[in-house]
């Protein structure tokens, strides 16, 4: 699973994108943020408030009950606003 940090959670969890490999029992984006966020400071940091997080699911938003699986790529952003 590759996953794509945007602003400023890439500061937080120090890297733009990463390859990760969660247990079999990871199936949604939220269980993914839950394992992501016991991973370290940094990444429970970034994800403290996820009401502020959006994330896509291969180039689709999706919701914390939405499924992700091995071969997905998983983006993390803060909202977007246009002008």
């Amino acid at each position: 699973m590759k996953l794509v940090y945007f602003a400023w959670l890439k500061a937080k969890v120090g890297h733009a994108e990463e390859e990760v490999a969660p247990p079999a029992e990871v199936e949604t984006v939220a269980a993914l943020m839950d394992w992501l966020s016991a991973r370290g400071a940094g990444y429970a940091e970034a994800l403290a408030d996820r009401a502020t997080i959006r994330v896509a699911v291969n180039q689709e938003y999706a919701k914390p009950g939405d499924r992700v699986k091995p071969g997905d790529e998983v983006a993390f952003f803060p909202p977007v606003t246009g002008g």
